[in-house]
């Protein structure tokens, strides 16, 4: 009696293993399809991330431009005792822009005086100590009020953010930081009132002159970042703040 043959033959077994790699085909199309959708999102939310602290740190710094303590709240005698009057220099026009461009590099810098953050700030580049009565006087660094004297310290200082080479960084009492790398084009523009309307801005410039200054009232910054893995496209992102010292 002739026994029947068990098993597959060979062309069962071609099926099966083609059947076989177009699945493992499938799936690790699935993989990667889901692997580069997860990274773009990732880098979509890194430079997102990025640019929300960068411009909430520049606006929470706009916001407080001119900001002297309460000099202006019933002070009859100020007095510079900082290093050089380097305080009465600066708060002269506590918010400078300059742009500056040579061959295919383009240098961006942005200056301002403006209220510091407190002890989380670190040290201070001025301090106000005053009675906010009949007394005010500016020191340089950190200076300590008296609370027995009804004394209050302001601490001011000096923050320059600088646009270059794709990096925007900030200096502080000479030491500089890198904020943010990727950033393909920084751009500020200040709105300038006219004398008429204090309150009111007439236009925006981003070359504004010299007798400008004391009318700027808000600024807009505009920046574009960029992804060096190229994972996703350039992302562009623009905020206004006003400048509260300066509004009546």
């Amino acid at each position: 009696m002739k026994i029947p043959a068990k098993g597959y033959g060979l062309v069962e077994l071609m099926v099966a293993m083609a059947i076989g790699l177009i699945v493992v085909l499938g799936v690790t199309q699935i993989f990667i399809s889901a692997k580069n959708t997860f990274m773009s999102q990732n880098a979509s939310s890194v430079m997102q991330e990025d640019a929300r602290y960068v411009l909430s740190r520049m606006v929470q710094e706009l916001r407080m431009v001119g900001m002297q303590g309460c000099i202006a709240q019933g002070t009859t005698s100020f007095t510079d005792a900082s290093t050089g009057l380097s305080f009465t220099l600066a708060t002269v026009n506590p918010i400078i822009y300059t742009s500056v461009t040579s061959g295919t590099a383009t240098t961006n810098v942005l200056t301002l005086v403006t209220g510091d953050v407190g002890a989380n700030g670190g040290t201070p580049t001025w301090t106000i100590i005053s009675d906010c009565l009949t007394s005010a006087k500016a020191y340089t660094g950190l200076a300590t009020a008296s609370a027995s004297a009804g004394e209050l310290a302001f601490p001011i200082r000096k923050v320059i953010y600088t646009f270059a080479n794709s990096q925007l960084s900030t200096t502080v009492n000479g030491t500089t930081s890198v904020l943010i790398n990727g950033v393909k084009t920084f751009n500020v523009s200040f709105g300038i009132a006219l004398a008429a309307t204090p309150n009111t801005v007439n236009s925006y410039t981003s070359t504004p002159a010299v007798t400008d200054y004391p009318n700027i009232r808000s600024v807009r910054i505009s920046m574009v970042l960029t992804d060096p893995n190229s994972r996703v496209r350039d992302q562009a992102f623009n905020v206004v703040a006003s400048l509260r010292n300066r509004l009546l």
